[in-house]
């Protein structure tokens, strides 16, 4: 190991008081401290750990290991010569695709005028709050970048604590105290960020649940950006729009990167009510000086997802039946390990709650979740992200993991030999998962260690 000497440390500190003085004088104070979104940032370190020769259990990304639908992977090279720019707010034909899609699996009256489309939902929802007015409330845990998002707009934030025995899940009542106590004039605008199933836990909302924050919505003034990218990835095929019951408040985010396998396409949509469509209008001048349209050979491709015919209606429930029965034996190996978690019910996701094991975990200096989630990754080579990634206090030992380490491909094909109302074979799991098992077990061993 090298050692500096005075001078050069003293050269070294300067050199970093430099560098902050700059940061500080020429950078958007809002912008200062962001870092690379944790998940992107977890998938190349895992990267670069497994070129080192490391074996990785590479559960920190959540990306859908399914291969995109062979009918829209046809026609996207179908489509490949389309190179004109297309309107801001998109392909009036994929408009109209995801209007009936919603209207279809949702029961929501959406119009193909009130959609707008953008390179993934991401950037939708930064250009949402960067024209609405108004102050943002995040249920915690929540998805790592709807709160850094904030932050750099420079929106006020109300960040609301849920609780595991409640599932993570944002009560209605808990949202009519926060409004009683910060609202009681009734003059402030809020957007409420609402993600089911959601990421990181893999939990939904009863349709009584979405039904009561509804009518708590409707009394408060609250716009709800509903993120139902998970929405077609319920394992059961039984998920329940908010817009549903509260239809002139809800804008609904979806896209083609979990339930169409298509992460690295950048195709998100948002759809809006009618009475709302000034909102789009705005979002639609912004994104005519950022990102003009999204790419054309995508957006006709994203057509065929969209109508979403028979073969892709079986895929999904293909898709979901292996998704469930492998959420759920994880889950069940990580309950054996004395570590808290749920049971999904959609998306790919568990959210670990090491609490039980706090004493023995505090024995051998395992103190917050970051520091569990460092020693888990160097230990055992499993990677997966601490809670505060996803708004949770530094102090508390959770942590989130996606359960996507396998070949979909090779999975689903051996589903389709296998009718939809016939359960998996009981070595399903080993065969084509059998690498997320062995992270499962690994979790679990490692947790209650007696160093």
């Amino acid at each position: 190991m090298s050692i500096l000497t005075n001078q050069q440390q003293a050269t070294s500190n300067n050199g970093e008081d430099e560098l902050t003085e700059k940061k500080h004088l020429y950078l958007n104070p809002n912008v200062i401290g962001i870092r690379e979104s944790p998940t992107l940032r977890i998938n190349q370190h895992c990267r670069e750990l497994a070129a080192q020769g490391r074996h990785i259990y590479k559960l920190g990304l959540g990306q859908s290991p399914f291969p995109v639908p062979d009918p829209v992977v046809n026609a996207l090279r179908l489509y490949a010569p389309q190179k004109d720019y297309l309107h801001v707010q998109g392909l009036p034909e994929l408009r109209n695709a995801v209007a009936k899609f919603h209207r279809k699996q949702d029961g929501v009256d959406i119009l193909a005028e009130n959609v707008i489309i953008g390179p993934g939902s991401k950037e939708l929802l930064f250009l949402l709050q960067m024209v609405f007015k108004g102050e943002v409330i995040i249920p915690s845990p929540s998805w790592v970048s709807y709160l850094p998002q904030a932050k750099i707009i420079g929106n006020t934030i109300h960040v609301l604590h849920t609780k595991p025995e409640e599932q993570w899940r944002l009560m209605p009542e808990q949202l009519e105290a926060f409004c009683n106590t910060n609202n009681k004039n009734g003059k402030k605008n809020y957007l409420l960020i609402l993600n089911y199933p959601g990421n990181p836990d893999g939990i939904t909302y009863s349709k009584e649940s979405i039904q009561a924050m509804a009518e708590v919505a409707r009394r408060n003034n609250i716009y709800i950006l509903s993120d139902e990218i998970y929405g077609q990835l319920h394992h059961t095929g039984n998920h329940t729009s908010i817009a549903k019951y509260y239809p002139e408040g809800t804008i609904i985010s979806s896209g083609l990167s979990k339930w169409c396998g298509a992460g690295g396409w950048r195709l998100g949509t948002f759809s809006f009510p009618s009475n709302l469509h000034w909102l789009l209008e705005a979002m639609a001048a912004v994104a005519s000086e950022t990102y003009t349209s999204v790419s054309a050979p995508i957006q006709y491709a994203a057509v065929t997802a969209f109508i979403c015919g028979a073969e892709i209606e079986n895929y999904l429930w293909h898709v979901r039946k292996i998704l469930s029965l492998l959420g759920n034996e994880f889950a069940a190996i990580i309950k054996k390990g004395n570590i808290l978690v749920n049971d999904p019910t959609g998306g790919f996701y568990l959210f670990l709650d090491f609490t039980p094991l706090k004493e023995k975990l505090h024995a051998r200096g395992i103190t917050n979740g970051s520091i569990l989630c460092d020693r888990l990754l160097d230990e055992c080579g499993v990677a997966i992200l601490p809670g505060v990634d996803f708004n949770r206090p530094e102090e508390e030992l959770s942590a989130r993991l996606s359960y996507v380490d396998f070949d979909g491909a090779k999975a689903l094909a051996a589903s389709y030999t296998i009718p939809l109302h016939e359960k998996l074979p009981a070595d399903f799991l080993q065969h084509y998962c059998g690498n997320v098992i062995e992270a499962a077990e690994k979790i679990a061993e490692w947790a209650n260690r007696e160093d």
